[in-house]
Formats: structure tokens, sequence, C-alpha cells
């Protein structure tokens, strides 16, 4: 590790943290209804939207409609993209002359890109068409995104109202996300991408003569406005197989450190959105400290880690003042290629730069780890909120329990009906984690598709129904998932941890929203404070340390105390 590396990693934090107060605060506005410097031009379109689909926006829902709306939205969405990627050879803008997809890659795919995991069984290049890639992955990279956001800012107003039903009008949340962040955000972005060196064009291919004299076809396509919104959206599904260690997608040290801003920005912003709305901002600030300070410990942690290289070419007598450079690109270095790997793991995107087989077991353990404990550091765009508010309820819910106080949160009482939900929504994550991965761990037609034999090919099929559940669509690349078992139910493990912790989070918002706001008094305990950080913090920990440890420790623990005996497979 050197100075040189921790200052550019402590510029990035740097640059998220002076982004986060200008950028929430217009989200806020966004979502508040008020004017904004983009109302003049986008107003007229927003009110052309829903006079064309005939929406009130002044008309909200309750927490049941607006999660039936949800559900039906997705559903259409879900069904729109199987068909096309089912008959993508029939349609235009296919250059390349690619066949359609089978049936269970389809559903996989289907599933990851509606789910906001953007998993990826396939190799983009060789596999998508042109109008795949815009009208099928883009699109639903951004609907996703709008998803997420839409049922964060339904939870926020939860928080906001005393004694009602209503939580917002789904139909209006996403055309105003949609309009107002995301697409203007991403057209900055693409054009910033573009300026770096990444293509955006509709020619299939460009033919390169190499050193040796011979023809190589380079795969082509419009990627910098899905680099955008794959960035900023925490989608993470690259144009190649490479993901962001392809030089097309991520060309630069430049390009890469715009990559990391954009993950960071929106879902770090919109937990002081959250702050800002309730009206407590030092909340916010208390919310983002306790995502900070894990999502920190983990960039250093994979830093050391990689670093200090791997045991086993040390027991050979390779120099390790490299540090373990397998599977990384030279032109990030060691300690942004780090900090690549926690962020995208602590948010919700998936996209890489390195390759996580690679990673040395420790390395490998910590993005394993950030993504088992909800993703919530600071999460994907929206899901991040939402699953950090989850947390606090647990959290105020024990420090009742310990000091004898009422458990309350911004002025609402946490009672049985918010816990019942709170534990149903955080028990579907090592229900289906750790349940796919004990069965595929016995299948031979799921232990078929390993490349590696113990400790390391167990921590493969854990890390991948990790990443599917937490819908982060990142990989240990050792697993050849396009197979029907693991399409099946890796899809299946993306719902699930998509739509069963949804609907749990609405029912509590809808509790929430019911209740009457209390006026602080000397019974209620400060939730703003380092005490409450601290505690949040350990409650975070204990859910994914009781939960996942001893799971880890038979995969990722074990190879690298192994790998420190110069054991190998």
């Amino acid at each position: 590790m050197t100075f040189i590396g921790w200052l550019q990693i402590g510029l990035l934090f740097l640059a998220v943290l002076l982004a986060v107060k200008p950028l929430g605060l217009y989200m806020a506005h966004v979502f508040n209804g008020e004017r904004t410097f983009l109302s003049p031009v986008l107003k007229p379109l927003e009110r052309g939207f829903y006079w064309l689909s005939g929406v009130d926006e002044k008309k909200e829902q309750g927490w049941l409609a607006y999660t039936i709306a949800m559900l039906v939205f997705s559903v259409v969405g879900f069904a729109s993209l199987y068909t096309l990627l089912r008959f993508q050879a029939y349609l235009p803008l296919n250059p390349q002359g690619f066949d359609n997809l089978s049936p269970d890659l389809a559903f996989n795919t289907a599933a990851s890109f509606l789910t906001n995991t953007n998993w990826q069984s396939y190799s983009g290049e060789s596999t998508m068409s042109n109008f795949s890639q815009m009208a099928g992955l883009t699109v639903h990279n951004f609907l996703s995104a709008a998803t997420g956001i839409a049922l964060a800012i339904a939870v926020t107003r939860a928080f906001m109202r005393s004694g009602v039903s209503q939580l917002g009008n789904f139909w209006v949340d996403m055309t105003r996300v949609t309009l107002y962040v995301l697409l203007p955000f991403c057209i900055v972005l693409a054009l910033l991408f573009v300026a770096t060196g990444v293509p955006q064009t509709m020619v299939a291919s460009a033919q390169a003569t190499t050193l040796e004299g011979a023809k190589q076809v380079i795969a082509m396509g419009p990627m910098a406005s899905q680099e955008a919104i794959k960035q900023l959206g925490t989608n993470g599904g690259g144009f190649f197989n490479a993901n962001s260690a392809h030089p097309f997608e991520n060309p630069s040290a430049i390009s890469n450190f715009i990559a990391i801003f954009a993950m960071l920005s929106v879902s770090a912003a919109l937990v002081y959105t959250f702050g800002s709305m309730v009206g407590r901002v030092r909340q916010g600030w208390a919310l983002l400290t306790a995502m900070a300070v894990l999502l920190i410990v983990g960039v250093g942690v994979v830093y050391w880690a990689e670093t200090n290289g791997n045991p086993i070419l040390i027991h050979l007598g390779i120099d390790p003042s490299m540090g373990n450079m397998e599977g990384k690109e030279v032109r990030f270095g060691q300690a942004m290629s780090a900090l690549f790997v926690a962020v995208t793991t602590g948010l919700s995107c998936g996209a890489v730069n390195v390759m996580h087989d690679s990673l040395t077991a420790i390395g490998g353990l910590v993005p394993m780890f950030l993504i088992q404990l909800g993703e919530i550091l600071p999460g994907g765009v929206g899901s991040g909120v939402y699953g950090m508010v989850v947390m606090a309820i647990l959290a105020v819910f024990v420090a009742g329990l310990m000091v004898g106080r009422t458990p309350e949160f911004l002025g609402k009482k946490i009672e049985g009906r918010e816990m019942k939900f709170a534990m149903l929504a955080v028990l579907i994550l090592p229900l289906a984690i750790l349940g796919f991965t004990a069965v595929a761990a016995m299948l031979p037609i799921a232990l078929s598709s390993l490349n590696n034999a113990g400790p390391h090919g167990l921590s493969e099929i854990l890390y991948a129904y990790s990443s599917a559940t937490g819908n982060n669509g990142s990989a240990f690349a050792g697993l050849s998932a396009n197979v029907p078992w693991y399409n099946i139910t890796l899809g299946i493990a993306m719902l699930l941890g998509r739509f069963a912790y949804m609907v749990p989070v609405m029912a509590i918002a809808g509790s929430i929203a019911s209740k009457k706001t209390l006026p602080e008094s000397k019974g209620t305990m400060p939730t703003h404070t380092p005490l409450f950080v601290g505690l949040l913090i350990g409650v975070i920990l204990i859910l994914g340390g009781l939960q996942f440890f001893p799971a880890l420790a038979l995969g990722p623990i074990v190879e690298h105390f192994q790998m420190l005996a110069g054991i190998t497979y």
C-alpha cells in the first residue's frame, strides 16, 4: 500500500462527499414536486406523459396500490424483455446476425435486468444484437434503477407524514426520476465517457491488423450510452464480457475514476435526500456515516490483501512487491482496483474492473461479505436507502430492548407489525443464498460447472447465489453459469432478492405512514448520534456474521489458511 494509492482513494471519496448535498437537495426538490433548473424544459414533457397515459399526478396511492403498480409494471417489463431476447434474430439492428437466446438464458437475463442485478451468463459482444443492447438491456437499466429510487422515496414519505395512508404515486415517481435524474445525468456522463475514449457507434465491428500481420475483428457498438446508465444506475451489465476491465468500456484511469464516482454519487446522495425530506438532515448524515465506515474498512482490507501478494506465489519464491496482479489491469493499479471491488459490491452495481475469481482469498471474501450484508453500503440506487432504513428499525428495536425504552425511529413507534415485516425482509437473503448454495454444492449437474475444487469451488457457488440474491451481478469467473440449472436457479434468486424484499418493506412503509408522529421526549433515543451509528454498524455486522460466517469459514477463510500453508488444488 502506498501514499499515492490512499490519496487516489481519498480524492474519490472527497469528490462523492462534495456531491452528496447538492445532488441530494436537487432530488428532494424533484420528488417534492418543486421547481428545479430543468423544470422549464422538462415540466411540459412530464405533463405530456401524464396526459398520454391518463395519470393524475395529484392522485396518490396507499402502500398496497403503490406496490401492486410496481409489480404489474415489473411483470410487463419481464415479459417484454424475455420476448425480445427470444426473438432478437428477427428484429432490426442486428448487424452481427446473432441468433435468439435459449429459453433458460432469456429467463435469466430478463430476471437479471428487471431486478437491477445485471448478472450476465453470456458474453455481450457475441450474444446480444445492437437492438437488444439498446431497446432491451439499456432501457431496463433505466427502469430498474428508477423503480428502486421510486420505492425509496415512498418509504421516505412514510416518515414525512403523520396518520395518512398515501405514499405518493408510483407512475409519477417513475416519470420524475427518469426525466429529471437518470436521463439528464446519463447524457452528461455518456459524453464524458466518449471524451475518454469509450466508443458510441452503430457499427458492428472494426478490423485491425496485429503485430504479426494477422487480421483481428474487434466488436463495436453503442457502448458509452450503456456504460453511463450501467454505472449511474448501479446496474453493472457490461457491453463486453470483460465488463469495466475492457479497454472500450473503461479505457483509462480517468474513465475509471468517473465510473466509480458515478456508481457512488446517486446512491450516497439519496441518503441525504432521505434526511432532507423527513426534515432530519442529521439523520441522513448518520446513516451515510455508518455506510461510509463499513465501506472504507472494506476498501482497506481488499487493498491490504491484494498488495501483500498471493501466498502461493510467495512460497514459490516470486517477488511479492507488485502484490497480486493476477486478473487486474495495470492501467488502474492496486488502489483503484481495490476501491472498485469494494464499491461495486457495497453497492448493488456488479460492474468489475478486475476478475474477482483472481483475488486472494481475503480479497474475495470482502466483496462477498459486503453483498451478504444486504448491499446497503450505500447499496443500489434506492434499494440502499430502504435497506438501511430496515436496519435502522432493527437497531432501534434492539436498543429499546436493552435500555427499556419504547423503540422509535424519526418519531414513529416501532411495534410488532413493523418488526415482523422487517425480519421477513432480511431473512430472504440467507434463505435464498444459503439454501441454493447448499443444494448446488451437492448436485453433480451444478458441480460440473466448477473450474476449481475445494474451498475455492465452494466460494464460486456461494458468491454466485450471494450476487444473484443481493441483486449485485458480479461473479467469480471460475463458474460456468450458462447452463439450465444456474440460469434458472440464479434467476429465481434474483427475483426473490428483489421482490420478496420490496413487498415487506412497502408494508412497513404503509404501517409507518399511518402512525402519528410523536414529539421527542426524555425517553426518545437519539438516532443521529455517534452512539447510534455504532449500534447500527454492530447490528449490520452481527446479522451478516451470524448468518453467513459458517459458510464463509468453509470457503474463503479456510482457503486463506491453506494458501498460507502452500496448499493448492
